[in-house]
């Protein structure tokens, strides 16, 4: 199972996360665009940080919202959603082949990321953004118990996917990410560890109702933002290693 980590989300003089070390233990970097965090500068670092440590390169668009953090739902309209995708998408595309690295994903971020999971039209919009593109690129979204019919939707545009589960995240009974709003949302340590262990040895996890709901997960989304969060990636880590052998 991958590890896949939000980076890139300084913009200026804010500093945010623990890039450099978060980078050297993941596969997958997820790297803003400068519509919710990052800006050119902060791009071409974080790519070069994933080049030095040979992690896979995605595109990690939002609503156009630096004052919200991308983390307010916007009201575009079909062709205006697919644009600004688009946009994001080819920036870090052509950043990416200038210091001669490959862009090979694209994830959402923040509200357009629930908005995806949540709206069928947006998820579509999504889908025709990244199939369209001039070249292939994935698209990574959440695995929930719908990931069947996700996948339906995805090879009926010829575009393939990465499904990804959250270590530290509750889950509703429908596979859905619990609204951090309610309580118990985000698990303490030792749930975020049993999580995980019960992911990478069975392949499901339990809702916080107790149901145990089977999933497709590719990839498994951790935390960069301090000490801690880089202190379970290690953790995180070791753990699949010792369950895979």
């Amino acid at each position: 199972m991958l590890l896949n980590c939000d980076l890139g989300e300084s913009y200026g003089s804010w500093t945010m996360g623990q890039d450099a070390k978060a980078m050297a233990n993941i596969d997958q970097a997820n790297i803003a665009c400068g519509f919710h965090a990052g800006d050119p500068l902060v791009m071409r670092n974080t790519l070069a940080l994933a080049k030095q440590h040979g992690v896979m390169i995605g595109a990690h668009p939002a609503y156009p919202d630096l004052v919200g953090f991308g983390r307010r739902t916007m009201n575009c309209s079909a062709d205006e959603l697919q644009s600004l995708l688009q946009y994001q998408i080819a920036a870090m595309d052509g950043m990416a082949a200038s210091q001669d690295l490959n862009l090979a994903y694209v994830k959402p971020h923040g509200a357009l990321y629930n908005d995806m999971m949540a709206n069928a039209s947006v998820r579509a919009n999504v889908m025709q953004a990244v199939a369209s593109y001039h070249r292939p690129v994935r698209l990574m979204l959440q695995a929930t118990a719908a990931w069947q019919e996700h996948k339906a939707e995805a090879d009926a545009l010829g575009l393939e996917l990465y499904f990804e589960a959250f270590a530290d995240r509750a889950y509703e009974d429908d596979g859905r990410l619990m609204a951090r709003s309610k309580p118990g949302a985000v698990h303490n340590h030792d749930k975020m560890l049993a999580q995980v262990q019960q992911l990478v040895s069975h392949g499901t996890i339990t809702s916080a109702n107790g149901k145990v709901l089977q999933l497709q997960v590719d990839s498994l989304c951790v935390h960069g933002d301090n000490d801690a969060g880089i202190a379970a990636i290690h953790e995180i880590r070791a753990l699949i290693k010792q369950t895979n052998g």
